[in-house]
């Protein structure tokens, strides 16, 4: 079946808008956040998704995709956000900042997904994160596991790194899923540097060797 022609246009206006240096041959994408990248092991790995679950309530999810944006705007490269809830706060970040995002807002978990599969079939982002963590947990479980699988599948063939974030484990086919195990505060947020607080767990790391192509699972 032909692309329809709004598709197409709607490709090139996000390579028009948001151009693209040529991928390093990484693995992996520093964030240059030292938090995250020594739990992920340097980085979130390029070519695959990664989840990240945060099962409390006010667990600094929100600030961690600031600092995602303020990492890419330092390293000059493009974030795509979909906002899975319309939630989002465009304030919390300055207007520097906030040149380097597309910000995709949605008001329904799967309607994220469907957004996520035309941004990965792009492969114009070094980062597209899914951000799903106001969803209601009935919305989630309507999403098919094959919508994940499709995901996974599309991001191979690209050097972006996918983040997944929700409250629960849904992404079986994710090579890396990280759990966030804070529960922050008023008194957490107005410390300065709190964002280095945010302490992560690895539940499951796929290592896939570039000699036989196999995957192994390390759990913890």
């Amino acid at each position: 079946m032909a692309t329809p022609a709004v598709i197409i246009d709607l490709r090139k206006a996000l390579s028009e808008r948001f151009p693209q240096r040529p991928a390093p041959a990484a693995s992996v994408l520093t964030t240059g956040l030292s938090f995250l990248d020594q739990t992920s092991g340097g980085g979130l790995p390029r070519s695959a998704i990664t989840e990240l679950i945060t099962p409390r309530a006010s667990a600094g999810s929100a600030s961690l995709i600031h600092a995602l944006l303020r990492s890419a705007q330092r390293d000059r490269h493009f974030v795509a956000l979909i906002d899975g809830s319309d939630s989002f706060d465009p304030g919390s970040s300055d207007n520097s900042a906030l040149r380097h995002l597309l910000w995709i807002r949605c008001r329904k978990a799967f309607d994220a997904v469907k957004a996520a599969d035309l941004l990965l079939r792009d492969g114009n982002f070094p980062l597209v994160i899914v951000d799903l963590v106001l969803n209601t947990a009935d919305e989630l479980r309507k999403i098919p596991r094959t919508s994940w699988y499709r995901l996974q599948r599309l991001v191979e063939a690209v050097p972006t790194a996918c983040l997944v974030i929700n409250r629960q484990s849904l992404v079986s086919s994710a090579q890396l899923k990280i759990i966030l195990e804070n529960s922050w505060t008023l008194e957490t947020l107005e410390r300065q540097n709190a964002i280095s607080r945010l302490r992560f767990r690895v539940q499951r790391l796929h290592l896939k060797s570039e000699i036989s192509g196999q995957r192994s699972v390390v759990s913890y």
